[in-house]
């Protein structure tokens, strides 16, 4: 099965808003084995959306965007008149979008009325999530699919309503595929270190993508036929197990924060942290995931340097005689968050985040990471770019990673 994804909306054209419902689409239909033919955005305008419909050869057309109340979301009406469809209310529709203002307490307005206006010849693909109806036009030898641009919206109908659809009417050969997580190694120094193992992928007829982002690169091996190629990828994974343990993070939609955060748990440890340059991206690393509290103790915000003193007990002249960004000071941090917050281990950072404020003493992306344990403190320094947001990132993955080591060691 071949699909083409169109996107609607001028907020995507303009970078307003990420395109994500493109991305996720294109995932799940590879996952079910549909070979995407095009991923197109383009405005919220009759004659474009006519002419992007009109030039799909794809055996399946995923339209996304323009089915919300306001006068601005044409695309039902353009597709109503496209497939020579007429608008009539759909009660079903209706009785639902009235349940689902009642439900909130809200009154409903003449445009969300209308919103059950369908057209007559569609199948209708019920909203549980929001009151704009998907709806799958199969006529003038087209086969389009209509969802709305909310994400979780789309993803809602496509996962109730859309999946069993494909499966039940399309002969699909899904692709399976095994993800591995690697944090510590660029994509090209990684490429080189594992190319025999590569070259051992391609002779047994399997696909290796790299996927990299910042400090993490994912290894993606895929098979054609299937979930009949399982035991031989999980033999190519062990493989890859012998030639780069310590880089090797987790597997599918692991995090480095994940892992740390099952970790922690299973050891019955507790962690705190102590955050200067970071300002808070590292304990919110922990907190995203579920269950945090049971291992999460806290954490002291000491960006400026007298709060390093006033909060952590750190003197002015010790800071002043090592520099704030100093193997020094970073130990201290860590060490006086453990003891105040009272856990296990205490990870702390200090740095120079950039575009401005780096020295030759200490450029921008200079980092120091230091993780104070029972069985001593341990810090490390790191050199990343200039490039302010992707350092917070790299020093928070660095920092949670400095914490899974000692912890599978231990």
């Amino acid at each position: 099965m071949i699909v083409s994804i169109i996107s609607i909306g001028d907020e995507l054209l303009i970078g307003q808003t990420i395109n994500t419902n493109a991305a996720w689409l294109g995932k799940e239909l590879s996952l079910l084995g549909a070979r995407i033919q095009q991923v197109l955005t383009i405005s919220d305008d009759e004659q474009i959306i006519r002419k992007a419909i009109d030039e799909s050869t794809a055996d399946l057309c995923i339209v996304t965007g323009g089915l919300g109340p306001t006068k601005d979301d044409r695309t039902k009406k353009v597709l109503a008149a496209y497939f020579d469809m007429p608008l009539v209310e759909d009660k079903a529709t209706l009785d639902h979008i009235a349940d689902f203002f009642a439900r909130r307490n809200r009154p409903m307005l003449p445009a969300n009325i209308d919103q059950a206006l369908l057209p007559n010849g569609c199948e209708i693909l019920p909203n549980r999530l929001g009151t704009a109806a998907g709806m799958w036009f199969k006529a003038k030898g087209k086969s389009v699919i209509s969802l709305p641009g909310i994400p979780y919206e789309m993803k809602g109908i496509f996962q109730e309503e859309i999946l069993p659809r494909l499966r039940e009417n399309y002969n699909l050969n899904a692709l399976y595929h095994k993800t591995i997580i690697t944090h510590g190694s660029g994509e090209s120094f990684l490429a080189e270190r594992i190319a025999a193992w590569e070259t051992s992928l391609e002779e047994a007829k399997l696909s290796l993508a790299y996927l990299p982002s910042p400090g993490m690169v994912k290894l993606r091996i895929g098979s054609q036929k299937g979930k009949a190629d399982t035991l031989l990828i999980e033999q190519k994974i062990s493989e890859l197990l012998t030639l780069i343990p310590e880089l090797i993070v987790g597997y599918g939609d692991d995090t480095l924060s994940s892992v740390v955060a099952k970790l922690l748990a299973n050891q019955y440890k507790t962690i705190g942290t102590v955050e200067s340059c970071t300002a808070g991206s590292l304990a919110s690393s922990f907190v995203n995931n579920s269950g945090s509290s049971q291992y999460y103790r806290g954490s002291l915000l000491t960006y400026q340097t007298d709060m390093k003193s006033s909060l952590l007990g750190i003197e002015r002249e010790y800071i002043d005689r090592y520099d704030v960004v100093s193997e020094e000071v970073v130990k201290r941090m860590a060490e006086a968050g453990k003891e105040q917050l009272g856990v296990d281990y205490c990870l702390s950072t200090t740095g120079i985040m950039g575009p401005n404020a780096g020295d030759s003493q200490h450029p921008v992306g200079t980092v120091w990471i230091g993780l104070a344990t029972d069985r001593g403190t341990i810090t490390k320094k790191f050199q990343f770019g200039d490039n302010r947001l992707r350092n917070i990132e790299m020093s928070t993955l660095a920092a949670l990673n400095l914490l899974r080591l000692v912890l599978l060691e231990e």
